[in-house]
C-alpha cells in the first residue's frame, strides 16, 4: 500500500489541474475579446503541424514558433503563435510575433490587430515600433515605416536591427520603380 501512496498523490494532483480551467470563476478583463482571437483562428484553421491547444504550453508554443519563423514558413509560425495567443491571452510577445507572421503572409488585416494587442501588453518597446515599421514598409507606406524606425531608434539607438531597417528604408527610398 505505502508504494501505490506516491502515485495516488500524483494522479489525484494531475486530476485536479486537469479540472481547473476557464471555469474557474476568475474574471479576467486584460483578455482579447472572443472576436478577436476568431478573426485569427480562421485564418489558420487547417493546418496540421498544430496539436490540440490543451497539450501545448504558451512557451514551447512561442519557441516552435520562432523557429519556423527563422525558417520563413510564416502560416505555421502564424498557427503557433496563435495558439500561443490563445493559451496565454496578455503574452506581448506571441502578439508580436503572430503580427509579424500576419505581416508576412500579406495579412495586414490581422496584423494590425495582432499589434494592438502587443501594444497593449508590451508597451513602447523598439522591437514593437520596429516590427510596426517593418509592416508598413511592407505595405509600401514608407513615411510610416520611417516614423515607427525613428520611435524604435530614440528608444535603442545602439540597435542593430533598427540600424539595418533604417538603411533598408533609404535604399528602398532610392530604389523606387515606377
Amino acid at each position: 500500500m505505502r508504494q501505490w501512496l506516491p502515485l495516488l498523490i500524483l494522479v489525484l494532483a494531475v486530476v485536479g489541474c486537469q479540472s481547473a480551467g476557464s471555469q474557474d470563476g476568475i474574471v479576467r478583463t486584460n483578455e482579447p475579446s472572443p472576436s478577436e482571437l476568431t478573426s485569427f483562428g480562421d485564418t489558420f484553421k487547417g493546418l496540421q503541424t498544430v496539436s490540440p491547444v490543451e497539450y501545448y504550453a504558451s512557451d514551447l508554443a512561442v519557441a516552435e514558433a520562432k523557429n519556423q519563423f527563422r525558417s520563413e514558413n510564416y502560416g505555421n509560425s502564424g498557427a503557433l503563435f496563435y495558439k500561443a495567443v490563445q493559451l496565454a491571452p496578455n503574452d506581448g510577445v506571441a502578439w508580436l510575433g503572430l503580427a509579424a507572421s500576419c505581416d508576412r503572409i500579406g495579412r495586414f488585416d490581422l496584423s494590425d490587430k495582432a499589434y494592438r494587442q502587443a501594444f497593449r501588453y508590451l508597451g513602447a518597446t523598439p522591437e514593437y515600433y520596429n516590427n510596426v515599421g517593418y509592416s508598413y514598409l511592407l505595405r509600401g507606406k514608407l513615411q510610416e515605416a520611417r516614423r515607427n524606425f525613428l520611435k524604435a531608434y530614440e528608444i535603442a539607438p545602439n540597435d542593430p536591427t533598427v540600424k539595418n531597417n533604417l538603411e533598408l528604408l533609404a535604399s528602398s527610398v532610392d530604389n523606387i520603380e515606377r
